[in-house]
């Protein structure tokens, strides 16, 4: 019996790592659909920041997020002008609102939200272009100040955004 459970052994740690190749998956996938034969560049303007309330750092960070999903994600080359696909737009809102109050009237949530507008111009189809509001937001608890929360918040909301303009230019979803 016991040479039966050596041969199981045996042929299970030599049968085990051709299961796991044999099972294993590679799929990649960036979710564009870009007909490279046609579309060659795109031109990503900076947003400059016209909400009420400006806070530097978020347009820098949202400038930066949206030219870095395109660089990673297509193989479309980013120049300054007189690109295949041009997109621009701004920063038009940067707010926070009281989201929720607790039982003893204090405000117990707070709403950060952010606004872009975009405009996309597809030179190649241009019944692709489009002017848009993309939003985002999260909440925090109202006892930490916006100071020590928001480039979190904002690191989240840029890459959140900045996915559902790639999603609305090159996806086609």
């Amino acid at each position: 019996m016991g040479w039966i459970n050596k041969i199981a052994r045996l042929c299970l740690w030599g049968l085990f790592p051709l299961l796991v190749l044999a099972c294993t998956v590679s799929y990649k996938f960036n979710g564009s659909s870009i007909n490279y034969d046609k579309v060659k560049t795109i031109s990503i303007a900076d947003f400059p920041i016209k909400s009420e309330y400006v806070y530097a750092p978020l347009g820098t960070k949202f400038n930066e997020d949206l030219k870095d999903i395109f660089v990673r994600q297509t193989r479309l080359r980013l120049v300054k002008q007189n690109a295949d696909l041009q997109i621009e737009g701004e920063i038009t809102g940067y707010n926070q609102y009281n989201q929720a109050v607790s039982g003893d009237g204090y405000s117990s949530e707070t709403k950060l939200t952010i606004t872009v507008n975009v405009r996309f111009v597809n030179n190649t189809n241009h019944n692709e272009d489009f002017e848009r509001q993309f939003t985002a937001f999260r909440t925090y608890d109202s006892k930490q100040l916006l100071t020590a929360v928001q480039d979190g918040l904002i690191a989240e909301m840029s890459k959140e955004i900045t996915d559902q303009i790639f999603n609305a230019t090159v996806a086609n979803w």
